[in-house]
């Protein structure tokens, strides 16, 4: 069972299609915002169970419910043959997350990822944040658009890619500039953990290690960020010409 809270959370998967068993909503709210969503679940035939406040503080997990909290199934990954099919654009653009441990980053990427209609998001099943209540949330939504792959083997996957005429790009230190790379053609890129980056033998595996341009003091980005300059820097070279 995964819980969706937040406004934006809910709303997106209603109008997405998510199967939804029931939405606890707050007795207590009844502004526009929130009765639109209400009006949506209506619609669509989704039971809604209308309690005090501290029912829903009780029931929620990321603590930002927002009055309303949607109860379904668990998150239904996608595969790495759908990601693959699913291109938005000419040619395929795609996100790989080596060990993103934290759900803010993780939900604050998939968010990035549909905002610049990447085609899917490939993560691990191990050392990985799993799609849930904090990532939904964070992602305002996005995880009800974004496809999701988690895989055994990350390293397996990428030689997958390459088999499939997908450039595989790491973006770490030492590579060559992003801005002045050329992304021509189909394309993923590897974003490593939080703390230590790539691994060593995915960031060999890959045909080329990209690296952002930075002038402080401070070397490293947070990881959602580096996502977020990473993917705005290829979309634009690719689909902006």
């Amino acid at each position: 069972m995964l819980k969706i809270e937040g406004r934006n959370a809910v709303r997106e998967a209603i109008l997405n299609g998510t199967t939804i068993e029931k939405i606890i909503a707050s007795n207590g709210v009844k502004d526009n915002t929130f009765n639109e969503i209400i009006k949506l679940a209506k619609d669509k035939k989704i039971k809604i169970q209308f309690v005090d406040n501290v029912i829903l503080n009780q029931q929620s997990k990321t603590g930002k419910h927002q009055g309303l909290i949607a109860i379904s199934s668990d998150f239904s990954y996608s595969s790495v043959d759908d990601i693959i099919k699913n291109k938005h654009k000419e040619d395929n653009f795609i996100l790989i997350l080596d060990g993103i441990e934290d759900p803010h980053n993780f939900g604050s990427i998939v968010r990035v990822c549909e905002c610049f209609g990447v085609d899917g998001i490939i993560i691990g099943k191990n050392r990985a944040c799993p799609v849930n209540e904090t990532v939904i949330k964070t992602s305002a939504g996005a995880t009800s658009y974004v496809k999701i792959a988690k895989v055994t083997n990350i390293n397996d996957t990428i030689k997958k890619l390459q088999e499939n005429n997908i450039w595989v790009y790491a973006c770490e230190l030492g590579g060559q500039d992003i801005n002045k790379t050329n992304f021509s053609g189909n394309c993923a890129i590897v974003i490593g953990s939080e703390g230590f980056g790539t691994s060593a033998l995915t960031k060999k595996l890959c045909d080329t290690v990209v690296t952002i341009p930075m002038c402080g003091k401070i070397n490293s980005l947070n990881a959602s960020v580096a996502t977020g300059i990473a993917i705005n820097t290829v979309y634009t070279k690719k689909f902006l010409k």
